[in-house]
């Protein structure tokens, strides 16, 4: 199945790491947080990615024309030259399209549409914003949204970030306050699968989840699948330290394509 993945945004709250990588190459070791997030796809039979591509696009493509499979795969060096045991992307299909500097979520899939004429029978395709990594089980989520027979489906995930839900009377009194995780909220999660007709919905120059997704809801067409496991997003430069965090003490809940030790 082919997966959109969205990296053409600015990711102005991660400039204090740096302002000349485009936040989907913020690496997480040695490798990118899409790069992972391509891995998890893959693991799962999905290798045909389209990239919507606008600020420091030629980063992305730099990345991968250059890619080193030896940074993160054994190899024997005989010769001086490198043999690889094992590879990470040979059998990927990479897709890079360039979706405009200032466009969002919904221009930039409305820009790839034309790649996306031959779905197969299924008629569906995933998507995600390429800056959030889960271990939820793909397959299953799969199988919910295609029993569910709707247009669209998104991840439905607890925030990762704590805040105070406040309840307020009418005359400004407090009625209650909660800290957000304790409410039951739930946030996008930011993976998608939609059906093809998902175009339908879609105007030029509107935001996905505004007013495609009110559509969706009006017509009873969109679905999302709670998962309550491991989801978080590189939002600012304290969650990148988190990742590497997590990155160092060997707990990447999101790598399922590691072999269990």
């Amino acid at each position: 199945m082919k997966v959109v993945l969205f990296c053409g945004g600015l990711g102005m709250r991660l400039r204090e790491f740096s302002e000349n990588i485009p936040k989907p190459m913020v690496p997480i070791g040695h490798r990118p947080i899409v790069w992972n997030l391509m891995k998890f796809y893959s693991h799962y039979g999905h290798k045909d990615f389209i990239i919507c591509l606008g600020h420091n696009a030629h980063v992305i493509k730099q990345y991968f024309l250059k890619y080193d499979e030896c940074l993160t795969n054994d190899f024997v060096l005989e010769g001086g030259k490198p043999h690889l045991t094992k590879t990470d992307i040979h059998d990927w299909k990479i897709t890079f399209a360039d979706t405009g500097l200032k466009s969002n979520i919904g221009m930039r899939l409305k820009a790839v549409e034309k790649y996306l004429d031959d779905l197969g029978p299924d008629d569906m395709f995933m998507a995600n914003y390429a800056d959030g990594l889960s271990d939820v089980p793909l397959d299953e989520m799969l199988e919910f949204f295609m029993k569910s027979g709707k247009t669209a489906c998104f991840l439905c995930v607890q925030p990762q970030q704590s805040f105070h839900y406040v309840r307020l009377n009418d005359d400004g009194t407090v009625h209650s306050i909660q800290d957000t995780t304790n409410t039951g909220l739930t946030v996008n999660g930011g993976f998608f699968i939609f059906k093809k007709r998902i175009y339908e919905y879609i105007q030029d120059g509107e935001e996905l989840v505004h007013e495609p997704f009110e559509r969706l809801i009006a017509e009873n067409e969109l679905v999302a699948y709670r998962y309550d496991g491991f989801w978080k997003c590189m939002d600012t430069f304290k969650d990148k330290q988190a990742f590497d965090e997590l990155n160092a003490s060997g707990e990447c809940p999101w790598q399922v394509w590691r072999e269990k030790v």
